[in-house]
Order: structure tokens, then sequence, then C-alpha cells
């Protein structure tokens, strides 16, 4: 046992030192070519999924590119058909753009009137002098009778589904907080003013509201007026159809 000491003693340590590296050299590129074998298998049964998907999505691509030229051909034939076809689709396009404008979807321009109306500025006045959301709705109902064909509040689209409401300190108009002074913008005919003040109704709103209580109205004619389009949902959640009062065949 002392001469293998003795021996193993006698070896350089450079030796011993080289030798440790060499085995950590060996284990290292054993333990690398035991894992390139699963990670080459690995990866090998992988790739023919892939590819069958790959192939799956083109096919289905190309199906679809298939599908698109058909309809088009099927729109161009029912085009094609007569020159009575054209015109009902034209037919369809105008009613459709009449019932896209009647539902506030489309913003228009055109010759109109601009009202500002505002809080009275007299002192001590209380809550009578001012602007309310009933002073609002009368002035917008005023102005359907005379014709208008479009109206906002604040660049709030006025439709039928629009409710004006009293929210605290300001006016609820769509889904919009509207503070005043308000402006209520309306296209229409030319003499939508004339008309407005023929009117008995508005008279006694200007003699009551403006003159007695103090608010402010100011009006201007214009050639050209914006009302933009209604921005909020057009869903209709709570609603069902009224029956016709009219026989039925």
């Amino acid at each position: 046992m002392s001469a293998l000491v003795a021996r193993i003693r006698a070896i350089p340590s450079w030796q011993i030192t080289l030798a440790a590296a060499l085995l950590v050299l060996g284990f290292l590129i054993a333990a690398q070519l035991s894992a390139e074998g699963p990670r080459v298998r690995y990866t090998t049964q992988e790739r023919s999924p892939l590819v069958e998907s790959a192939q799956s999505l083109q096919s289905q691509q190309e199906a679809l590119k298939a599908r698109i030229l058909q309809l088009r051909n099927q729109i161009g034939a029912l085009e094609s058909q007569g020159p009575g076809s054209a015109d009902s689709l034209k037919t369809l396009y105008d009613r459709l753009e009449k019932a896209r404008i009647g539902a506030g979807l489309i913003g228009l321009t055109g010759p109109g009137i601009v009202f500002r109306l505002e809080d009275s500025s007299q002192p001590g006045a209380g809550s009578d002098a001012l602007v309310s959301a009933q002073d609002l709705r009368v002035l917008v109902q005023e102005l359907w009778l005379g014709g208008a064909e479009a109206v906002s509040i604040n660049d709030e689209r006025v439709t039928v589904s629009t409710a004006v409401l009293d929210i605290g300190g300001s006016v609820l108009v769509n889904s919009a907080y509207l503070a005043p002074p308000y402006k209520i913008t309306a296209i229409g005919p030319r003499d939508l003013y004339p008309r407005l003040q023929a009117s008995v109704s508005f008279r006694e709103f200007v003699t009551d509201r403006v003159e007695h209580h103090g608010l402010g109205l100011a009006v201007a004619q214009l050639d050209v007026v914006d009302v933009p389009a209604f921005a909020g949902t057009v869903a209709i959640r709570f609603g069902q159809p009224v029956a016709s009062a009219s026989p039925q065949p």
C-alpha cells in the first residue's frame, strides 16, 4: 500500500490536472452525444404535423378564394340580368342612404340656422333663469315642426332615440353631459327661421323664457352649417312591433 502511495506521489501534478480535465471533457462529450439523439428524433416527429397543418391551412385559403370568386361571379350575373336589375339595386342603395340619414348615421352639411341658448345673467333670478332640458326640447321640437332635416345640440346629433334630460347642473343628451351655453344647429329650408317666428308656441317660448326670465338667446342664419353624425349605438334593446290598425288581407 505504501508503494502505491509512493508511486502516486511521484506522478507530476500537471499530469494529474490534465487527466482530470480530460475526464471531465469526455463526460461532457458523452452527455452531449446522448442528448443529440432524442433532440433529432423530437424534431423529426414534430415536423410532419406542422407540415400537415400548413398544407391544410393552404387548402382552406384556396377554397375561400374560390368561394369569393364564385360569389363575385354571382353578383355580376345578377347585375347583368337586365337593365331593371341595376335600377333596382340603385333604388335599394337610395333607400338605404335615406334610412341612414333619417337615423342620423351620416353627417350633413347645408343651409340652416344656429341658436345659442345660455343662462340668464340677471342676479338672483333663481332656477328659472337656468336653461333646462325642457327649454332645449321645446326649441328642438319647434325646429322639427318648422321643417328641419337634421338637428344637433353641442354637436350631439338629435335622433328619434335621443333623450334630453336634466342631470344636476348639466343636461344629458344621448350619453353626453352638456353644459351651457348650448349651441343648437339645424339644417333646413332657407325660410326655417321665418317659419319659427310665425309659430305661436315659439313666440310664447321667447316671451316666457327669454324676455321674462332673461335667458340668453341668439340666432344666426347661415348658408352652410354642419350637423355631425350620431355617434351612439342604434341597437334597440327594449321594444316590440306595434300591430297595424289596418285590416290584414
